[in-house]
Formats: C-alpha cells, structure tokens, sequence
C-alpha cells in the first residue's frame, strides 16, 4: 500500500471544486473542510506531505478563508500512510497494496519479529506493519499538521492516523507500545497538539481486525477560538452514542474526517451497518433498497446533528492510493434561523480536490 520517493513537486495541487456556506465577517467562526488528492509519491518523505497540504491551504489563504478563528479539518487516515516514508525506490511501481506491504515487511525483519511479537489482534500482520514504523509516523505526523497549523495560526484537526497506544506528551504525539487505534489529533494556533487525541469509537469491519475501539465515553471536546469543538472519525457519525458524549460537554462546532474505500462505493447498494449492530432507529430494510450515498445521509450526520451544533464539516480522502480506491464528496452544515442549510461540492473532477467551507456566528 505505500510508495517511496520522490520530492515535493513544485506546481501548486488543483482544487477541482469549491463550496461554501455562511456570511464571513470579524467575528466569524470557521470551519474549512480540505478534501486532498493524495498519491503514494505525497508520502515519501515528511516534506512531500507537507508541501501538497501547504498547497491546499495556500490556495485557502487566497481566499482570505484562513482566520484566527478558523478550524481546518483533514480526512480520516491522511496520516496513515505514513507507512511509507523513507523506503526504497523499489516499491514504488507496484499497483498492489498487498504486494507494497510484503515488499515494507520484508526490508525490516528485525523491526518486524519485534512488532509481531507484542501484536495481539487477528490480523497480527497488518497489525505489525503499523507497529514497526510507528514511532517514526507520529513524529512524521506531528511535525508536519504542527508546522501547518502554526504557520497560518489555525486550530488543525488532523485527520486520522494508525498508533499504538497514542498519547500527547508535552503538546506532541507519541506512539505507545498497546493496542492499535485509529486515531485523530487536534493541533492550536501554537502548533501545540491538544490532549488527548480522539480514538474511533466504532472501528468498520475492515479496521476491526487490526484496529482496537476507543469508548464514546473518553472522547473529548476541545475548546478553539472558532467554539467547542468535536471530532467523530467517520464510522462513528452514525451512532448516537458519540454525539451524546460530545454534547454533554457543551460541543458548538463538529468535524467529521472520513474515508470510504473502493471507486464508485457511494453509489452501490448499501450493505448495512459494518462493525457493529445497527442502532435501534435504523430500518434495516434499507439494506440493499437505497444506496451507500443515501444511508450517509439517512443515518450518518445530516440525521444526527445535534441541536446544540451549530456548524460541521465532514470532509472525505480522495486520491490514487496504489489499488485503495476511494470515494466521496465532502459537504458542510450551518444551522440558521431557517433550519439546516448545507454546501454540497457537485462530484469531484479528475483530481477530486476541493474546499469546502462554513463561516457561522458564535
């Protein structure tokens, strides 16, 4: 799944498609939702990285989109690939994502007996794959959503990442040596990541062999310039249990990163809840009736916004990830006098980059 090499590329990203919602003004809170398209060449080294989300936020700041009060968020597993920072040339012409992980494995056979050795979980090889590196990717990690947000002094939902045990030592990221999680940090103005990070409450069926479930109690809600903020990692938006323990603490804004794999996933029929049981207010005769785009709408954040939320962006990965796949169309909500308005991005181009964001009042 991970290429290697390459440098930053000196032309700027292309935003394929951009929306917007809400009146911007002095003291307007703001979400900004950044949909990338990624390549295996982006996650070659820290720099890579760096520079093809710089170019996203450049081409926001333009806009005059980058304020004191604006919380950008990044989809989910932007930083999981990570994986392949620093490997050799010889990786980066396989398609396959199983290939490209036997290819990683094998070029690290001590680190590899180690992780295989403390990994606990069914799927002890993908497991291990993230264990070996996973001290260098949160260092990767953290440095570069760190300088993003100090550079243009914006509160930074990171998207997501893969760690064992993760925590925040002194406002940075470190990996730990316990169960792996999917996991989304949270960076302030200073560039300081904020504690703790979130952990996916409901890990899919795909993550559940390899990734641990965090608890909807232990989520935590962050105070930010733009309001109280809230994190839910994709899968977690469409169970109740999440939104009641952010709401308990007074949660104002919310940020859902996603990813949903495979070309075309949105419009297939929808196969139901994945990883765990459907909760109690889903007609489960929807399986196979609507599609996967309709149930993101039915059961996901458009039917589970809370009352008390007065703006979110949910924000989906795109790009040309080796064999992944990948769909979606980022939106964003503002709740008006009126009701719930939405920014809808019309479907991605070639690219599938855009920006999507919500300016509201506090």
């Amino acid at each position: 799944m991970w290429l290697l090499g390459g440098s930053p590329r000196a032309e700027p990203p292309r935003v394929d498609a951009v929306a917007a919602i809400g009146e911007p003004g002095g003291d307007s809170a703001h979400l900004l939702g950044v949909q990338p398209h990624l390549t295996p060449a982006d996650y070659a080294c820290a720099q890579c990285l760096e520079h093809k989300l710089e170019g996203y936020l450049d081409q926001a700041r333009r806009r005059g989109w980058l304020t004191p009060r604006t919380v950008v968020v990044l989809p989910e597993y932007v930083g999981a690939w990570l994986v392949a920072a620093h490997e050799v040339p010889r990786v980066q012409g396989t398609r396959s994502t199983a290939t490209a992980m036997a290819l990683i494995l094998a070029l690290h056979p001590v680190a590899l007996v180690r992780s295989l050795a403390t990994a606990r979980s069914p799927d002890r090889l993908r497991e291990a794959l993230f264990r070996l590196k996973a001290a260098e990717v949160a260092a990767i990690y953290d440095g570069v959503m760190s300088r993003l947000a100090a550079r243009h002094r914006i509160t930074l939902v990171g998207g997501s990442l893969l760690l064992p045990e993760p925590r925040v030592d002194n406002g940075h990221l470190r990996a730990g040596s316990g169960p792996l999680y999917n996991v989304s940090v949270v960076y302030d103005a200073s560039g300081r990541a904020l504690s703790p990070p979130v952990r996916k409450v409901f890990p899919t069926a795909q993550e559940r062999p390899f990734v641990a479930p965090g608890r909807a109690a232990d989520l935590p809600v962050f105070d930010t310039p733009a309001g109280r903020l809230g994190v839910l990692l994709c899968a977690d938006s469409w169970y109740p249990e999440p939104y009641e323990a952010l709401v308990r603490q007074g949660v104002e804004i919310l940020a859902v990163p996603s990813y949903v794999a495979g070309d075309g996933t949105l419009g297939a029929p929808w196969g139901g809840y994945s990883g765990a049981a459907a909760p109690p207010d889903v007609n489960l005769a929807d399986r196979g009736r609507i599609t996967e785009g309709e149930a993101w709408v039915r059961y996901a954040l458009p039917a589970r916004l809370p009352r008390s939320v007065r703006a979110a962006i949910h924000v989906f990965l795109r790009g040309t990830l080796w064999d992944l796949g990948d769909d979606g169309a980022s939106y964003g909500l503002l709740r008006t006098g009126r009701g719930v308005e939405a920014a809808h991005l019309a479907p991605p181009g070639p690219d599938g980059a855009a920006l999507v964001s919500v300016w509201t009042r506090p």
